[in-house]
């Protein structure tokens, strides 16, 4: 049987001297990062060639760390941690060679998103059980949500894995290997899919999932951000004005705002992946979506801020891997097809729709909802690209 890659994130509990472990990795992983950027910014300035992320390891071992015996603690952290941070370097430096993205940046602590890399070298380095995780350089470590990883006694393997911290939780997340089961062909006929910000989801099928950021929980929790804010916001201008506001009580007005952005972030994914769970569950033969233009949409002020909430990159990214799990085609329509000016019936462009038009009105008589039109055009598109 063929096998298949697939990741799982789940949350641990690691103990007081794990976690010392994992906050030092962390660093470690985050200095070397860094270092190499520095490394060879200078390089490029004094106008000498660009060091790879080997050649970078092999002068690091060989040159820098005997010669700045004050550096030595870098050789206490996973070795593969380290690699990996330089690894991550190099790939952030090609992509702004190639012009796909801008150059890189410095981590910061406590801003960025750095993680511990570890990867299965022997059948004993990475084990899992119902109640707990061996994670090399850690040891055992009990997961929260118990039985959610499948067990190593059950024939999975281990393939990967990362360790990361968010809002003072930890976390672990393994790329293992389970079993091909998806299906070769499926019965049901193909839908499209129009993403907005009225409502987050139309399906050519007639189902419409609602804008989550519109409900009262979220706006709630939204006010609750701002007034957090607002108090770390005051205390960093006491500090400055020389007024007693000791350096302990940001850090936890700090740690309350990361714990509101995170139970955010929590709630729209899980919106996410039970969104996506019910398109999957129609069993389509295809999916159509449109490749939107993010970047473009967030440089419009006033909707900045609903597009980046609406997370329409991690849905594409998560639709794509559940289509591939289950053997669904899903197709990309260019960004520049009209699916909300094509007539669904005549098929007419009608150039002059405004953003603000939500019925559709063709002089053919056709009347319908601007969304629910564009998922059925996008449904029937026949130019598109298989992801």
């Amino acid at each position: 049987m063929r096998k298949l890659l697939k990741s799982f994130k789940t949350e641990i509990n690691p103990t007081e001297e794990q976690k010392v472990k994992i906050r030092k990795t962390i660093g470690t992983c985050r200095f070397i990062y860094n270092f190499y950027l520095a490394h060879n910014k200078e390089l490029h300035e004094s106008g000498k060639k660009f060091m790879s992320s080997s050649q970078f390891r092999v002068w690091l071992n060989n040159e820098f760390l005997p010669s700045h015996p004050e550096y030595s603690w870098i050789k206490e952290a996973y070795s593969k941690s380290v690699t990996q941070a330089v690894n991550n370097g190099q790939t952030a430096f090609e992509k702004f060679f190639d012009h796909k993205s801008a150059f890189p940046k410095f981590k910061k602590k406590g801003r960025s998103d750095v993680k511990i890399y570890f990867v299965r070298n022997n059948p004993k380095d990475c084990l899992c059980e119902r109640h707990r995780i061996k994670i090399p350089s850690l040891g055992w470590v009990r997961i929260k949500e118990k039985g959610y990883i499948p067990t190593t006694k059950d024939g999975y393997v281990i393939k990967s894995g990362h360790v990361s911290i968010k809002a003072d939780r930890y976390y672990v997340s393994v790329l293992i290997e389970i079993p091909d089961k998806r299906i070769a062909s499926n019965s049901g006929e193909g839908i499209g899919i129009d993403l907005g910000l009225k409502d987050f989801v139309i399906v050519s099928n007639g189902k419409t999932y609602k804008n989550i950021n519109k409900s009262a929980r979220l706006k709630k929790l939204e006010k609750k951000l701002s007034r957090e804010q607002r108090s770390l916001s005051r205390k960093y201008e006491n500090q400055k004005k020389g007024e007693s506001t000791q350096k302990r009580n940001i850090q936890k007005q700090r740690l309350k705002i990361q714990k509101i952005h995170h139970r955010i972030d929590n709630i729209r994914t899980d919106y996410i992946n039970k969104i996506i769970a019910e398109i999957v569950k129609i069993k389509p033969s295809y999916i159509t979506i449109e490749d939107l233009n993010v970047s473009g949409m967030m440089k419009n002020r006033h909707l900045s801020k609903a597009v980046a909430s609406q997370k329409f990159y991690e849905f594409k990214t998560k639709l794509l891997a559940k289509c591939r799990e289950n053997g669904i085609e899903l197709r990309i329509v260019d960004r520049w097809f009209p699916s909300s000016k094509t007539c669904h019936c005549c098929k007419h462009i009608k150039k002059d729709l405004n953003l603000s038009d939500r019925i559709f009105r063709c002089d053919c008589g056709y009347i319908e909802d601007r969304d629910f039109n564009a998922a059925l055009n996008l449904r029937d598109a026949t130019t598109y690209e298989v992801a």
